[in-house]
């Protein structure tokens, strides 16, 4: 389409719900965070990186955004981070800061969910990061299998349409290997 892939997503995404949502193409950073503090805050932050220094440059802007807001609309709530490798990847709700839940008679609520970087810290500091750029399509695919992205972005945005549709989830994300098909799910504590 020639879009950046968020603005497609976003522009998807206004015109199946007639939202007016908008699309920051910009590097996520603590410092675009304080030069744009409209634009660069929101409720939900989705992110689909392949690098650990990526997911902790991320998880340290959000941290840095947590008390810098007294609007409801720009208040940092949730991440959904989307990581793959080669043929495998995951979608992980979390909650940037203790989000108060409704009260509810037939579910536990829960007002916090662990960040990725949190809960699978020992894991991210056991990997390298190899972000070399790849020349061709052939390289590119010995990095990852073609449909891996597409496939981890589709199910990630299954589950936050889950969580509007119905208001509440019970996965707070998944583990995925397209090699072999399978699917685990990450249930709510």
């Amino acid at each position: 389409m020639g879009l950046p892939k968020a603005v497609a997503l976003i522009n998807r995404t206004n015109h199946f719900f007639r939202t007016n949502w908008k699309a920051v193409t910009e590097q996520f950073s603590t410092a675009n965070l304080k030069s744009l503090p409209k634009l660069g805050r929101a409720n939900i932050y989705i992110s689909f990186v392949d690098t650990v220094s990526a997911r902790l440059d991320i998880t340290t802007a959000l941290h840095d955004c947590i008390g810098n807001s007294n609007f409801e609309r720009t208040k940092s709530l949730y991440w959904l981070h989307i990581g793959n490798a080669k043929n495998t990847g995951q979608a992980i709700l979390s909650t940037i800061r203790e989000t108060k839940q409704p009260n509810s008679n037939l579910y536990r609520t829960v007002c916090n969910l662990p960040l990725v970087t949190e809960e699978f810290r020992e894991l991210f500091e056991a990997q390298t990061d190899n972000n070399e750029p790849s020349c061709s399509l052939a390289e590119a695919l010995k990095k990852q299998d073609l449909f891996i992205k597409s496939t981890l972005a589709n199910m990630g945005a299954f589950l936050l349409w889950k969580l509007f549709r119905e208001g509440m989830t019970q996965h707070r994300g998944f583990f995925f290997n397209l090699a072999n098909f399978r699917s685990q799910p990450i249930m709510v504590d």
